[in-house]
């Protein structure tokens, strides 16, 4: 690796978005060698997409440099092929012209062009289909156009967000295997002279047995703002089997990265609380955090965190962050990574509906953000608040957190517990039948 070309190349980036400017990707420093795949993994909104853009210069960093073959990147990166999840195809062109599209800005022939075009779809399996329109193909297809797009234009890297994430089970394994595929037989040196648009790959996805499976080098990233967490080799020889002893033993490593980076014991990053600050919540659904409290309920209420995502059947970042947001409101608790119910959440699985909700009235009022809510409301006299006012009033209190998610998650917790009314007609956030009866909140 260490003789090996840097492609590109972030140093102690940073990236900011918003007013007041909200921190989404703090200093990462990471490389991208000539010949390998790379996999960004980590939990949906940790920043992969954000490093990806400004590695490739579609995103300029607030602090740091991105380097190109080892200059100051000052526009897109020239060497770059980009495969997108939504495939980002041009619906009134066929497959052959929105391939070609891949060849826009490069000095080449017509003859040339006609023949990388040909080569690329032949390569991802399209041959016949050249004349099809994109309402004439199925998801895979609709990926495939998008993969002879980048190729076609021979890339130095070719990066893919998610490429997988919006087929089916059966057709993401598909694609992913042909991708694998092509990826050995290119650093082989077989088949095609194209497939040396797959020697250097980068790759962000959510799953730890596709990161696995294709890459080299897996960059382990957490949340709140986006860390790089650490940077793990990859040692599974090749071809790569999903139930080898390697393999297995390579995802278990992965996923305690993945957990340690994000501390289950330590959830200050999402909850802030001790000092009076307003939390920023997650985006879960209640019944996200029944459902897993079922799950370790169902195991004598104490499991593994390893296990538990398994049960779950989530990718590992959505079960992390509903594990958080279980610990906000003290209905789980973890130690070591094990999980557990506390003594609320026990409380809570045993009571009928309307203890349910009288106890999860109880736990959000414990939280700052619902008790700075509700004494928005009372100084309205009871009359409530708009929710757009309300939102305006949070922006200066939680400045480095999207505000709007956060109240979505808010509301919903709270008028599952009658704590909150909301109407969406007129977007007005009143006290609900708990409040009411309480006659104010209780601190």
């Amino acid at each position: 690796m260490s003789s090996a070309n840097v492609i590109c190349e972030a140093r102690n980036v940073s990236v900011a978005f918003g007013h007041p400017p909200r921190m989404m990707l703090k200093e990462a420093s990471i490389q991208v060698h000539e010949g390998e795949i790379m996999a960004l993994l980590g939990p949906s909104g940790c920043g992969k997409s954000t490093l990806l853009r400004t590695l490739v210069g579609l995103q300029s960093p607030t602090t740091g440099e991105v380097l190109a073959n080892g200059s100051v990147l000052q526009d897109v990166h020239p060497g770059v092929s980009i495969v997108f999840q939504n495939f980002a195809l041009m619906p009134w062109l066929t497959v052959i012209d929105n391939v070609a599209v891949g060849l826009n800005g490069l000095d080449i022939d017509d003859a040339t062009g006609r023949e990388r075009v040909k080569s690329c779809i032949e390569l991802v399996g399209l041959d016949g289909f050249e004349e099809a329109y994109p309402r004439e193909l199925s998801g895979g297809m609709k990926q495939r156009v998008g993969f002879a797009r980048a190729l076609v234009r021979d890339p130095q890297l070719l990066c893919m967000d998610e490429p997988f994430a919006s087929l089916d089970v059966f057709t993401a394994e598909a694609l992913r295997s042909e991708i694998y595929r092509l990826c050995v037989e290119a650093d082989r040196g077989e088949g095609d002279a194209v497939l040396q648009g797959l020697q250097s790959v980068l790759i962000i996805t959510h799953q730890i047995e596709e990161a696995v499976f294709l890459a080299d080098r897996i960059v382990v990233m957490s949340g709140n703002p986006g860390e790089i967490e650490c940077v793990l080799e990859n040692p599974v020889p090749h071809p790569r089997e999903y139930k080898s002893p390697e393999f297995e033993a390579m995802v278990h490593r992965v996923h305690h990265a993945m957990v340690a980076g994000e501390d289950l014991e330590e959830t200050d990053r999402i909850t802030g609380a001790a000092d009076g600050r307003l939390e920023s919540l997650p985006q879960v659904v209640l019944a996200e955090i029944v459902g897993v409290m079922e799950v370790v309920h169902d195991h004598e209420d104490r499991m593994s965190f390893f296990d538990l995502d398994e049960a779950t059947d989530q990718e590992l970042g959505r079960t992390l962050t509903i594990v958080k947001a279980g610990e906000m409101l003290d209905l789980l608790d973890t130690q070591r990574q094990i999980v557990m119910l506390s003594a609320k959440g026990r409380a809570y699985i045993n009571e009928d509906v309307s203890s349910r909700k009288r106890l999860l009235a109880a736990q959000l009022q414990r939280l700052n953000l619902t008790r700075f809510v509700l004494d928005q409301i009372e100084a309205s006299r009871g009359d409530g608040i708009d929710r757009e006012d309300l939102e305006s009033v949070l922006v200066g209190r939680l400045p480095q957190a999207d505000v709007k998610p956060t109240l979505k998650t808010l509301l919903g917790w709270s008028r599952y517990a009658e704590l909150l009314a909301y109407s969406s007609e007129d977007e007005h956030i009143g006290p609900g039948e708990a409040m009411l009866e309480s006659g104010k909140p209780t601190s």
